[in-house]
């Protein structure tokens, strides 16, 4: 009898446990409404969206996205560019800001675990980032009450979906917060990412609504140069006046662009503007939708982060080259902690001495640096092993690769400015870091030929055959020199 009674407690408890779960899964709104609830239907017309999207490739990287949120049918096709340029990076926490068109309150409601279910599945909550930060403020608070009619967060949902692979989310609804706690927000923002690059966030807004198409795209016009020169006080400014611009989402808009200003970002780009009336071909009553990009600031990497990687690949490589003996060390800057891939570089007397790397991160960045410092050393089939006698006269480089993303034409490359990658099949790669091309002096041509002869044991004239797969990347490239100055 005690066992069934025991047995009876536990089924109630799981139970209990999953009727919570579910609970924190945050059920669509609008699905069938503002966007397909038919899974096939619905990633087919975001598919759709996103080939007509014309986004130039770039190597810039996205901190921030504006982007609509009406039916897709009217600024889906806007929204798309947005989201099409953002999906080129590695995002693995999306924090999306948007407004609350239903529900009053003073505050910012974060929702803190848990989900959001779309027709295309289920993404999870960042639920470490969302405590940590509701636990700057006060005013930042779990409000269920501001999500269940609110659209703007929900319907940019499924284009993350789609655009992004194995992400989580910071879902965030803004009420009537005062200027002064959306600079708090943007502190505590910047504060909790900290220096991960692996953070998106996505503004939820449309610009201004009901106007004749002329007046509408004035004030949009005028709305966009203001996001596009960071003036927050006067979004703010002019939408409590809503004379001269408008925005639904101004508030989540002001304190993305205070955000852009806490990381010392300037580099705005607006990628696509439209209004419902160039879908319906009604001009009487628009409604405007922009899709604007905030990238990050070039140069990742503080001079204190180089050079304590220079100094890892300097500690490593001596130890390994006296003893054999691969050191370990543990890492506590989240921005070393990044999978990126890196090339360990070492020069002798102004000459090449070893040169090996990965393209993609396999780990930790600062273990990658470690351990191709080794392989610089001792493995560049070029080269014999580095003598300890030799260690006072070598010169250590570190570059720290972005991602590579295939091209359509070389005319995208630019020398000096990206790495290049050519491959045919598993068994013929080679690549070449940005700086052979200004150490060398080659033209684009010769440099495609070397790297194919040399380096991917293909004919120097592979680079034409459409079976040879072409790929760019930057770099972000720094010496023991560099610091020393």
């Amino acid at each position: 009898m005690k066992r069934i009674v025991l047995s009876v407690i536990a089924i109630l408890m799981s139970a209990l446990s999953m009727a919570r779960a579910d609970t924190n899964i945050k059920q669509p709104n609008v699905s069938g409404q503002f966007y397909a609830a038919d899974p096939r239907e619905l990633s087919s017309q975001i598919d759709q969206f996103l080939q007509k999207a014309s986004v130039r490739p770039s190597d810039k990287h996205i901190r921030i996205v504006i982007v609509p949120h009406a039916g897709y049918v009217y600024s889906g096709p806007v929204a798309a560019y947005g989201f099409k340029a953002v999906s080129q990076g590695n995002y693995k926490t999306i924090v999306i800001l948007a407004p609350s068109h239903y529900y009053g309150f003073d505050g910012i409601a974060v929702w803190p675990e848990g989900g959001f279910q779309t027709p295309l599945g289920v993404v999870p909550v960042d639920q470490d980032m969302a405590k940590q930060l509701m636990a700057q403020d006060a005013n930042f608070y779990s409000l269920p009450p501001a999500f269940e009619r609110e659209h703007s967060l929900e319907v940019e949902i499924p284009f993350l979906q789609k655009t992004l692979k194995d992400f989580k989310i910071v879902p965030v609804i803004m009420g009537q917060p005062s200027f002064s706690l959306l600079e708090k927000f943007a502190g505590s923002l910047n504060k909790v990412i900290g220096d991960r690059q692996d953070v998106l966030v996505v503004v939820s807004t449309d610009l201004s609504h009901y106007h004749p198409d002329a007046k509408a795209r004035a004030m949009d016009t005028l709305t966009m140069a203001m996001v596009k020169a960071l003036d927050a006080a006067g979004i703010w400014e002019g939408n409590q006046q809503r004379v001269k611009i408008e925005m639904c989402g101004f508030v989540p808009t002001v304190a993305a662009l205070l955000y852009a200003k806490e990381r010392g970002l300037d580099d705005v780009e607006a990628l696509r503007y439209a209004n419902s009336g160039d879908v319906t071909g009604e001009r009487d009553a628009v409604v405007g939708y922009t899709s604007i990009v905030i990238y990050d600031k070039q140069g990742f990497f503080t001079t204190s982060e180089k050079r304590h990687l220079l100094d890892i690949a300097r500690k490593t490589m001596e130890e390994y080259v006296r003893t054999g003996k691969v050191l370990e060390s543990q890492e506590t800057n989240p921005r070393l902690m990044n999978e990126e891939g890196a090339f360990v570089t070492i020069h002798k007397n102004g000459q090449l001495r070893g040169c090996i790397g990965n393209i993609i991160g396999r780990g930790p960045l600062y273990k990658t640096v470690r351990d191709m410092a080794v392989a610089a050393a001792t493995h560049d089939p070029r080269f014999d092993p580095v003598r300890p006698q030799e260690l006072g006269e070598l010169e250590l480089e570190v570059s720290v690769l972005s991602r590579p993303r295939a091209v359509q034409s070389i005319d995208e490359i630019v020398l000096g400015k990206h790495g290049v990658i050519v491959s045919q099949g598993p068994w013929h790669q080679g690549i070449f870091l940005p700086q052979v091309a200004t150490e060398t002096g080659w033209t684009k041509e010769e440099f495609l030929r070397q790297l194919c002869a040399q380096k991917a044991g293909l004919p120097a004239d592979a680079w034409k055959d459409p079976k040879t797969k072409i790929e760019i990347f930057t770099a972000e490239v720094f010496s023991e020199k560099d610091v020393r100055e």
